[in-house]
């Protein structure tokens, strides 16, 4: 594939990234009653504990939907250690246990053993999918398919952003939000003409920056975090970068020592109030004379700020990740990489 950073060829990647929208589209119509119903059971009959199940992207996934759900909902959120079943075999002990797997292909082995062994234990599952013919889909009382679509590039981005958008239904509904006037509700709706939008928003200059970097770190704190480790990986398994994903907190616990003149930041920084303290450690560490690319919700990208585009924080980061792909793709492309074909990767990685 002939890399051309000013006019990259549409890859697959750059393609299926398109295509978020309309998967959204597609999930947020097709899962309406369905979401409705869950909302009503979760309701009556409240979990104490969430557990997500997931690797990859997915668990990036599962990230938003922790800070989403302990937020919003007030409940603890665990991610599960699939190897606890797959390898190890331990059973769980019967509780409230609500159980979100969030899955593209739905067949990773200890992806299934952790969720059997949750069943085994009495768990509710919910498992938000994108092959509903999955063994996943199987092991699950209420499914939400993803209805992203086939996704044949190694790396994924359209199931990722409609998993995304699946988890904020999924609380939309669960808290209520979806009742006229509610602000979540309301932005959710409108959120694939918004992330339409934001395909077409190059915020950061990567190709420049990033062309001859070896390492970087990608910040951001709150709903955006899930987006920066998202970054960090397509950065590692694209571009063939050191990528590493840290809290604007937890990068100042150690992290931060290695951060000096000419290295590299990329920073996502949400309206709310987790996205003051991204804005202080991006101007701190460009202070050093670090390379920083802030993508900040609040300062107009072109015509308007991704706060007014999204029309709620929670709803921020999925114009970020979506604004971001097509760019990653163009850097990947500019360093003489298939984007759609990593070294040493495949599409679906069946850990034990």
């Amino acid at each position: 594939m002939q890399s051309d950073a000013a006019n990259p060829p549409l890859s697959l990647m750059a393609r299926e990234a398109a295509e978020a929208p309309q998967a959204v589209r597609a999930f947020l119509e097709a899962n309406r009653a369905a979401l409705a119903a869950l909302a009503r059971d979760l309701r009556d009959n409240p979990p104490s504990v969430v557990v997500t199940c997931a690797r990859g992207s997915s668990d990036n996934a599962a990230t938003y939907a922790k800070y989403l759900i302990e937020t919003m909902v007030g409940l603890p959120v665990s991610s599960s250690a699939l190897s606890v079943s797959s390898v190890f075999g331990a059973e769980m002990q019967p509780g409230r246990v609500l159980v979100l797997a969030i899955s593209q292909s739905g067949r990773s082995p200890d992806l299934l053993a952790a969720v059997e062994a949750h069943r085994r234990a009495g768990a509710r599952v919910v498992a938000l999918v994108n092959d509903e013919t999955a063994p996943l889909a199987d092991l699950a009382q209420w499914v939400l398919p993803l209805h992203a679509g086939p996704e044949k590039s190694v790396a994924a981005t359209k199931s990722f952003i409609a998993s995304l958008a699946g988890v904020a239904a999924l609380v939309a509904h669960w808290t209520g939000e979806t009742e006229p006037g509610a602000a979540l509700g309301k932005a959710m709706d409108g959120l694939p003409n918004a992330m339409e939008a934001a395909a077409k928003i190059a915020p950061f200059d990567l190709v420049e920056r990033l062309s001859d970097a070896a390492n970087l770190f990608v910040i951001a704190r709150g709903y955006g975090f899930a987006v920066a480790q998202e970054a960090a990986l397509k950065l590692k398994e694209t571009c063939a970068l050191h990528a590493e994903a840290y809290s604007a907190a937890e990068v100042r616990h150690g992290p931060m020592t290695i951060i000096d003149g000419g290295f590299p930041i990329v920073a996502f920084a949400t309206s709310d109030a987790s996205g003051e303290s991204v804005r202080e450690a991006a101007s701190e560490f460009a202070g050093r004379g670090a390379q920083v690319s802030l993508l900040d919700a609040t300062v107009p990208v072109g015509a308007q700020a991704f706060a007014a585009l999204a029309g709620h924080p929670a709803l921020e980061p999925l114009l970020m990740i979506q604004a971001f792909y097509p760019q990653v793709n163009a850097l990947s492309l500019a360093r003489g990489l298939d984007p759609d074909k990593p070294a040493h990767l495949r599409k679906v990685t069946e850990t034990l």
